[in-house]
């Protein structure tokens, strides 16, 4: 589905990726996990094209879409991204955050669109919500419908960054829930996260990032229960700390 090859990104004198080959298969579920700072939003930004890579290839789907003569935006089309902050509309009813990209990008008609939405509003619980605003909702309503505007767009991939960061802790479930369904239904999916249990339970392969690298990867039973590396052991035994 994805591939990186001797991936980096400089902002200025600052090294923030060094050198990422990766490659993540149709369905699979990656968990990443690594410290403020090791690269990991940065490394999900390139795979998208929102941060441009400073060298190094993204291939998606077949495609080396950090070609200069590959369309991005047609790209981005088939990479959804749900991110810490939902960024709705607020003058914008639920409904109409979540067709507004459909209908502008004529991929689809209003009331196809609005079908559409609708049943992904009550895939998730939040059918009477359709015609409310944000500011009605809670945050965790908010990522819930943050995460179907992503799914509006028919992706390939969806890519996650922290999406429970920015919730209070009785607000998390509701959204992993959403995400843990997602992963049964076979989508693939990229998740920056620190609720090691979603990784445990919902990835095929949690990989450890730091530095600007992958430092190990694995099974979600081998890395958290027994990582190879020293690093990787000490940021989770402070994440156990913190817990």
């Amino acid at each position: 589905m994805i591939r990186t090859v001797d991936l980096r990104k400089r902002f200025g004198k600052l090294d923030v990726l060094n050198g990422i080959s990766e490659h993540i298969e149709q369905s699979e579920k990656v968990a990443i996990i690594g410290p403020s700072g090791s690269g990991k939003s940065t490394f999900l930004r390139c795979l998208n094209l929102l941060d441009i890579p400073t060298s190094g290839e993204v291939w998606f789907d077949g495609k080396n879409i950090t070609d200069p003569r590959c369309d991005a935006d047609a790209t981005r089309r088939l990479i959804g991204m749900v991110f810490q902050h939902f960024n709705l509309f607020p003058n914008m009813t639920i409904l109409e955050n979540i067709t507004l990209a459909p209908v502008r990008l004529r991929l689809k008609s209003k009331e196809e669109a609005d079908r559409a939405a609708l049943a992904l509003l009550e895939r998730i619980g939040l059918a009477d919500k359709a015609n409310a605003y944000s500011a009605t909702l809670s945050g965790g309503q908010k990522q819930r419908v943050a995460i179907v505007r992503a799914l509006a767009m028919e992706p390939k991939l969806m890519l996650f960054d922290e999406p429970t960061s920015a919730l209070d802790p009785e607000l998390v479930g509701e959204v992993l829930d959403v995400m843990k369904d997602l992963a049964m239904s076979g989508m693939t999916m990229l998740v920056i996260t620190h609720e090691m249990a979603f990784a445990r339970d919902a990835s095929d392969r949690v990989i450890f990032m730091d530095g600007g690298l992958i430092v190990e990867q694995s099974s979600p039973d081998v890395l958290l229960s027994n990582p190879r590396h020293a690093r990787t052991r000490q940021f989770l035994q402070r994440l156990l700390q913190e817990a």
